[in-house]
């Protein structure tokens, strides 16, 4: 058993960092909190819902509506411009396409990648990426904000802009703001 014993209650507005060496289950268990994989046994909820009793679809659409995930691996689309990468929760949820875009160049801008919206990922740094990740997580104001590794390829100096400065401030947007 990877996990056993474990019960974690975040509060509205809390950040939670999960540390640990490599290979010990983090990115696991932020996949259980999001529904991606299922637990073998015991159970995951979110604002009182229980993700082992929605099916798929279910599932699905609690992380559309409720959870920005920021991936390791950033899984930003390279045909996409960054605009449209960031609005991308925001189609799913049937936004019109100029609030989408203009919602997201907004967190871009936000985010310290002003006047970029139009620019391609291949024209972007991994720390200039990890950025893009970031915004397209908490876009669409989500209640539940998981990120795995949300610093791991930014220089020490951005990452403690981002964690201290932009996350809170893009975070404080996506639940309060109207963009």
């Amino acid at each position: 058993m990877l996990f056993t014993g474990l019960n974690l209650e975040v509060a509205p507005g809390e950040i939670v960092a999960i540390m640990g060496e490599s290979g010990v289950g983090k990115s696991t268990l932020l996949n259980l909190i999001a529904g991606l994989d299922q637990a073998d046994s015991g159970g995951v909820a979110i604002d009182g819902v229980a993700l082992e009793t929605l099916d798929d679809d279910g599932r699905t659409r609690m992380r559309r509506d409720r959870i920005g995930f920021v991936f390791q691996a950033f899984h930003i689309l390279p045909h996409l411009t960054l605009a449209q990468n960031v609005a991308l929760p925001l189609v799913l949820q049937n936004l019109d396409g100029a609030e989408a875009t203009a919602r997201a160049t907004t967190i871009l801008d936000s985010i310290g990648l002003p006047g970029r919206a139009g620019d391609r990922p291949s024209q972007l740094s991994g720390g200039e990426l990890q950025r893009v990740a970031l915004a397209r997580a908490l876009v669409h104001r989500p209640a539940l904000v998981l990120a795995d590794e949300p610093t791991g390829n930014l220089d020490p100096e951005t990452a403690a802009r981002i964690l201290t400065c932009s996350w809170p401030r893009c975070a404080v947007q996506a639940r309060r703001r109207s963009w």
